[in-house]
């Protein structure tokens, strides 16, 4: 195998990034892959950690989402793992080397799918296990065999405790967007699985943010870290324009049917705060027109993996989704993200808009805001360190009243279009009786002639009401003989 590590160390400084693919040297099966898949120039992150980690340092990486982290992990691993490369269909001669966690399914899958494409001119296995679906299938993948190990930590440990995966000939451990497993609560889990590793093996942390809890957890586990930022914690990519416009809640679909109409958009990203908003908004979109699909954390992983496939097959136009969504997803080509709701935390709409403007390519981030969202923009503000101005925007005459069809929480289910249904006038309805399809009710048995006798009373008028006669009378005890009567005692004052 080809020493990389020298000449690409001299090769690499900040006057002559960025740098191209063909420079790394990588082995013959890795080079083909990466050609097919287009890739030709390094993005920074890239160009500064694939040759730390061909080393067999340690990282600890901060870069904008959308920037190509996983070939700044994947491609360098899988080079160093190249030399315990094999044909052998034992399942012992592939045990795990390197394990890959990541806080989503989707994110999971999709990681998979690059380490597999840019392993499959190699003879290294690679497999995915995440919950949601049955185990059986993930379980028979790890008898077989398996280099490098995609997982999400809950399903890990399933296996872990199943013992269908031994994880004490690891070399390597990738923590992909580490502070959103931290913010989901992955830390006891993974801790749990870093008690199961060799103590001797390269760790990789990347994470969109640099917090005091990320740090905390690398100098737990990374040993003499090599840190490497290549932009400001927090930024937003300059490729994607960012616009936001004051718009009330009742008129934010009629906004969106207009953005749409106007900017000639294609496909895009509609996130909101909540799961049953979520399915509200899509439903309401796809009544009116628009192909929509929802993505949130209620729906089954098929459901899930389905609309993802949809969206990115153009197959539909939106997708309506909650922050289950806003890491980590790479979709090529998706010209626009909408914020229809302003995220609770300021760094989720980081995540959000990096969704969009992936890979160099433009984006177009739109936000709608409300006067109760205001306290939630000055948070972004604060975060980005930069001002937002509010943009006015002017509906045209020509779309559809979609205020008449109701609003997405109200219950109501007034969705036609007046062009397609002549809606109805609802006058007052006559009297049952006048009513063409009135039939009078016939008995269906014969009647009892007891209830068509008068009433005639049971005890003559002079005779005492029954409740009279069961009071007490004179000389007979009113209370029961079983009990026993109070005794009288002397007053010590007299009675005022």
């Amino acid at each position: 195998m080809t020493d990389l590590t020298s000449d690409i160390s001299n090769v690499l400084t900040a006057d002559t990034l960025p740098m191209a693919f063909a420079q790394l040297q990588l082995s013959d099966p890795l080079a083909r892959a990466v050609s097919e898949m287009g890739y030709e120039t390094m993005t920074p992150i890239q160009a500064q950690a694939i040759p730390v980690v061909l080393q067999g340092r340690d990282v600890m990486g901060a870069a904008q989402t959308g920037t190509g982290k996983t070939a700044a992990f994947a491609l360098p691993l899988l080079q160093r793992m190249l030399k315990h490369e094999n044909a052998s269909t034992s399942p012992a001669r592939h045990p795990v080397r390197a394990l890959v966690l990541l806080p989503t399914r989707e994110l999971a899958d999709q990681v998979a799918e690059q380490v597999r494409l840019y392993g499959k001119y190699t003879n290294l296995r690679s497999t995915v296990v995440f919950g949601g679906i049955d185990m059986k299938p993930q379980t028979a993948e790890l008898k077989k065999g398996v280099e490098v190990l995609v997982a999400t930590p809950g399903r890990l440990l399933d296996h872990i405790e199943a013992k269908n995966c031994v994880l004490n000939q690891v070399e390597y451990v990738v923590l992909d967007e580490a502070d959103r497993m931290l913010d989901i609560g992955f830390l006891p889990d993974l801790q749990r699985i870093l008690s199961f590793l060799p103590k001797q093996r390269t760790t990789l942390l990347f994470s969109a943010t640099f917090s005091p809890e990320i740090k905390r957890l690398a100098n737990s586990y990374l040993q003499d870290p090599v840190t490497i930022e290549v932009a400001r914690s927090n930024a937003t990519a300059s490729t994607v324009e960012q616009h936001f416009y004051s718009v009330s809640d009742d008129d934010k679909r009629h906004a969106l049917h207009q953005i749409l109409r106007q900017r000639e958009l294609k496909q895009a990203f509609v996130f909101v705060n909540s799961k049953l908003g979520c399915a509200r908004l899509a439903r309401s979109l796809e009544r009116e027109g628009l192909k929509t699909t929802a993505l949130h954390g209620d729906k089954s992983q098929d459901e899930r993996l389905k609309a993802l496939e949809s969206f990115k097959s153009g197959e539909v136009d939106l997708l309506v989704c909650t922050d289950v969504a806003a890491r980590g997803l790479d979709i090529k080509d998706v010209p626009a993200v909408f914020n229809f709701d302003i995220p609770f935390h300021a760094e989720d709409y980081v995540h959000r808009i990096g969704r969009t403007g992936r890979a160099g390519q433009s984006g177009l981030a739109l936000t709608f805001v409300s006067k109760s969202d205001m306290r939630l923009v000055a948070e972004i503000e604060k975060l980005l360190k930069t001002k937002i101005d509010l943009e006015p925007i002017e509906f045209e005459e020509d779309l559809p009243d979609i205020r008449k069809q109701g609003h997405i929480n109200d219950g109501r289910r007034m969705y036609k279009q007046e062009s397609e249904f002549a809606r109805e006038e609802f006058a007052p309805r006559p009297p049952r009786e006048q009513r063409s399809d009135y039939k009078p009710r016939t008995r269906s048995v014969p009647a009892d002639p007891f209830f068509d006798k008068p009433y005639e009373p049971s005890l003559p008028p002079e005779a005492a009401p029954s409740w009279e006669a069961a009071a007490v009378r004179p000389g007979v005890r009113a209370i029961s003989g079983n009990i026993r009567p109070k005794r009288k005692v002397a007053a010590l004052f007299a009675p005022v």
